[in-house]
């Protein structure tokens, strides 16, 4: 186990109250927590209530490190800047992201700035060794999910920075007192001020929980034949997000955003739904993290079928309705 501090930047979500950490942030402090002997260092770029003080606190956070970038915030060249000046601050062992576009943009930054290491899309974290000579290892699926990798980023030079996909961890409660934020002054460099974020919007797809963050996620295929009406009455009942293959996309029958795979985005939920999936390589290799994935197809031959825990060989417009109706029952 590592004995230096870990560094976690912690993403925000507004909500009606005041801003609050994002499920994979919380994630990122429990995974943290299990690194480390020292300190858990949450940093945030906009001020924050006590509720979500309070939150990251229970997610395993001991200090709390605050910015106020404002909008600028949502920019990665700005969070980049962030991150220098806390790496400054606290000589971490690590710095711990989330991996989405943002995530990825700014480690890859903030690691050319430190002169240090930058791993993206880690799946799995863990410490090896003890002391001086602990190392932290972080793990990947690469090439298609066809192979898993581990890198070791060593404790030599500066914190090494690392995007984490979410599902690393589930939020664990941890004993801790309410945390007083540390006021941290960022120098914003000459190329994060150049840029100035003109608007930001969530899309339609993103009504329900954000794709790459959802513990359960229900895709259409080319099988659902446009009717994204019957996929969204599945997802609704189980709280879930909505994806889509990237034939889906090209035919118009949902935004691009919703798009899942090689060209899309990647997901690891618990539980993987694909309603008329056939199961292509370019969609897959998005999925490889998915806890259990369930396929319901009329192609018995499908080659989804090949990774799926369970199968349904049925037309989705015959099943879904019934499995629908089942979770009503079931529900009372």
């Amino acid at each position: 186990m590592l004995d230096a501090p870990i560094l976690v930047l912690i993403d925000l979500e507004t909500t009606e109250a005041a801003p609050a950490p994002t499920g994979p942030s919380l994630e990122l402090l429990t995974a943290a927590r299990g690194l480390t002997s020292g300190d858990v260092v949450a940093l945030a770029l906009q001020p924050l209530g006590d509720p979500a003080t309070a939150a990251l606190a229970a997610a395993g956070a001991t200090r709390l490190l605050a910015a106020d970038l404002g909008e600028s915030a949502h920019l990665p060249a700005t969070a980049a800047d962030a991150v220098v000046a806390a790496v400054d601050a606290v000589q971490p062992a690590a710095v711990l992201v989330v991996s989405d576009y943002r995530g990825k943009e700014l480690a890859g930054r903030a690691a050319v700035l430190l002169g240090s290491a930058c791993v993206s899309d880690a799946t799995a974290l863990e410490a090896a060794g003890t002391g001086e000579s602990a190392t932290l290892r972080a793990s990947k699926l690469v090439l298609s999910g066809s192979w898993s990798t581990t890198a070791s980023v060593g404790s030599g030079g500066s914190a090494p920075i690392i995007a984490v996909r979410p599902g690393i961890a589930e939020v664990a409660a941890a004993d801790g007192a309410a945390l007083a934020a540390e006021s941290l002054e960022v120098p914003v460099s000459a190329e994060a001020a150049a840029v100035r974020l003109v608007s930001r919007e969530a899309t339609s797809v993103a009504a329900g929980p954000a794709l790459s963050e959802a513990r359960t996620v229900v895709v259409g295929g080319r099988g659902v034949d446009g009717d994204f009406n019957l996929v969204r009455s599945l997802a609704e009942p189980l709280d879930a997000a909505v994806g889509a293959t990237r034939v889906a996309c090209d035919e118009g029958w949902i935004e691009r955003s919703a798009q899942i795979g090689q060209t899309g985005e990647t997901i690891s939920p618990r539980l993987y739904i694909g309603l008329g999936v056939s199961g292509a390589v370019h969609h897959t290799s998005g999925i490889q993290g998915a806890g259990t994935v369930v396929a319901i197809c009329d192609d018995s031959e499908a080659p989804i079928f090949e990774m799926a825990d369970f199968g349904v060989v049925g037309d989705v417009t015959d099943v879904v309705p019934q499995l629908v109706e089942e979770l009503a029952r079931l529900r009372g």
